[in-house]
């Protein structure tokens, strides 16, 4: 019979896999609280409605749909600011502002799979609402940064690519483009890193309507900074907006870490102000993470005019960024302690094991009775850092050999005392 594999897109978390999971999920909870957020959650599968509202009915195609026994159409959920919103609808006014919270979900997207895109993933996302201004954008940007640095990246290693929609459409505007072609602009702008120069020109072309106003906005996109992209507009109200958040980012110490770049523009329909993206400084993977304003959610899903402002970062891209940089973590020993039997009779080994582990010590003894020798290949290949000898020489004294599995130290210990000793020693 067929050894039966994973669906296609997903992943088996073997324990050297868990091992990264785990650990870059303790890094995000670590920055989120460091930051001020609150963790959070919902569904794993909503209401089809709730993604066909903000996105219409042609992202069906990309969401995992089923019909409930009450013939109710649902969907795996893909995203989780949707949610976000609709749980801020529904508390209304009850909750408190400013909203600073984090979730870390398993999403799931049928989507072509490359490099860094999986159908199941997770992601953590980060979102504070209620604050109108600058000042929240730039804290969510440096908590972003945190992130990176706090997984052990530095600004060699990536960079966050920031932009504004305001300021994209007042530039387009200012040179021609008619206000129903922003659509088809913004979509093209979005393939700017992601197709070949000649591909992108002509999209660009296409998208505008002419090739006079394509050579204006051509001129546009080239700009390397702020000042450049304005100089065909320099009145625009939005360049002051950018303006202002690039100074705060300054005080918070990030200059290192972030710039401007105007083909930044995000594909989802729902930002409103400030885009940016975190892309690894060779830009050999997909983004790691990206976000923005989303003002107009919240009320979309029945709840008050609400100023919102999130990101996300995906573990599958951050996964391979770590790899490629030579920073993920060693895989932790499964128990701390291991408990060889000297005897046949293992009664005295299992009293020990237990002892340890009523005294929060972790710790595991052999299940078969075999030589001293394999039960030292098993404390091995647990990666425990102490082994404890019951019986032999000791027994009947009440004490036992401890030895460091590190250093090769042995000692001789009461077993009274055997759990605060090993305390003393990790």
């Amino acid at each position: 019979m067929a050894v039966l594999s994973a669906p296609k897109g997903t992943r088996d978390f073997y324990p050297e896999d868990m091992a990264l999971r785990r650990h870059i999920f303790c890094s995000w909870r670590r920055t989120c609280r460091r930051y001020g957020f609150e963790e959070f959650d919902a569904p794993l599968f909503e209401h089809l409605e709730l993604y066909t509202r903000k996105s219409g009915d042609e992202i069906e195609r990309q969401l995992y749909t089923f019909t409930d026994k009450g013939g109710r159409d649902m969907a795996l959920r893909p995203e989780m600011t949707p949610s976000l919103a609709r749980m801020a609808a529904a508390k209304g006014q009850a909750l408190k502002r400013p909203v600073r919270w984090f979730s870390i979900p398993r999403l799931f997207r049928y989507e072509k799979m490359q490099r860094g895109r999986l159908r199941e993933f997770f992601q953590l996302n980060m979102d504070i609402l209620g604050v109108a201004e600058k000042t929240a954008d730039a804290d969510l940007i440096a908590a972003v940064v945190g992130m990176m640095t706090d997984l052990g990246l530095e600004s060699q290693d990536f960079s966050v690519l920031i932009s504004s929609r305001d300021l994209l459409e007042q530039l387009f505007r200012s040179v021609g483009v008619p206000a129903e072609r922003l659509g088809a602009v913004y979509q093209t702008l979005d393939k700017k890193y992601k197709v070949a120069p000649e591909v992108f020109e002509k999209m660009l072309v296409d998208s505008v309507g002419d090739s006079v106003r394509a050579a204006r906005l051509r001129k546009i996109l080239s700009a390397e900074t702020l000042d450049q992209a304005v100089a065909e507009a320099p009145d625009v109200p939005a360049a002051e907006d950018l303006r202002t958040l690039l100074d705060l980012l300054d005080s918070y110490g990030m200059r290192d870490y972030v710039r401007f770049d105007i083909g930044i523009v995000r594909g989802l329909a729902y930002y409103t102000g400030i885009v940016f993206e975190v892309f690894d400084k060779q830009r050999s993977l997909r983004a790691v993470a990206g976000g923005g304003r989303y003002d107009r959610l919240v009320a979309l899903y029945g709840g008050a005019d609400t100023p919102a402002v999130g990101f996300a970062a995906g573990d599958v891209v951050l996964g391979e960024l770590l790899k490629n940089k030579g920073i993920v973590p060693l895989l932790e020993p499964r128990s701390t302690t291991f408990v060889v039997s000297v005897d046949k009779d293992v009664t005295l080994a299992v009293e020990i094991t237990q002892l340890l582990r009523n005294a929060g010590v972790s710790a595991e003894y052999s299940l078969r009775q075999v030589a001293v020798g394999k039960q030292l290949k098993q404390a091995n290949a647990a990666r425990c850092t102490f082994v404890v000898f019951a019986g032999g020489e000791e027994e009947g004294s009440g004490r036992v050999k401890l030895k460091d599995m590190r250093s090769g130290e042995e000692r001789v210990t009461d077993v009274a005392n055997l759990a605060r000793t090993i305390g003393e020693l990790e």
